[in-house]
């Protein structure tokens, strides 16, 4: 299935194994780094981008996990980690931008686009956003995109040395 999900300014489509110098120019960034699960590797390499370009490559289909593309070039991207079990109708989304792009509005254009995809596409009933306190931009990405914040989880992640509380959002299948 060819994926090309279009907005005012932006492409969201499946990432390309020409993606991998855009990806750790953007990617290698110790602040993206900071707002991210710590499976998203820090420093970003070459090697780093090659493996996640070869392992994007061998998910489903629809794809789970998009580049975030403007002005010709992937410069972040979106994503859902399907839940299990009785959960199985939940899925977390993720989403990340280079700092150079910050500030935009680029995120809350991609997760609106997403969120209207991950509804389509997908029998999930909720999406939830994880939010470290420390990134209150990220909340208000959420927010703009129709998630509400529905929980504080204190102390419930481990980051770069620390504890953190996270702020859970939530957005529901529109009935």
């Amino acid at each position: 299935m060819s994926i090309r999900l279009e907005t005012e300014r932006l492409i969201l489509r499946p990432w390309r194994t020409d993606d991998e110098e855009a990806l750790v120019r953007h990617a290698n960034s110790r602040r993206v780094w900071l707002a991210l699960r710590d499976l998203f590797p820090h420093p970003y390499t070459l090697d780093d981008a090659r493996t996640f370009l070869l392992l994007n490559e061998l998910k489903p289909d629809p794809p789970t996990e998009l580049a975030i593309e403007h002005a010709g070039e992937p410069v972040g991207g979106i994503g859902l980690h399907p839940q299990t079990d009785v959960a199985r109708f939940n899925a977390e989304i993720g989403y990340w931008i280079g700092e150079a792009f910050w500030g935009r509005g680029l995120a809350t254009e991609a997760l609106r686009r997403f969120t209207g995809y991950a509804f389509e596409q997908f029998p999930f009933e909720r999406l939830e956003g994880w939010v470290f306190a420390t990134n209150p931009s990220s909340g208000r990405v959420l927010e703009k995109a129709g998630y509400e914040r529905e929980a504080t989880l204190r102390r419930s992640a481990f980051k770069d040395g620390r504890f953190l509380d996270c702020h859970l959002y939530v957005r529901f299948r529109p009935r």
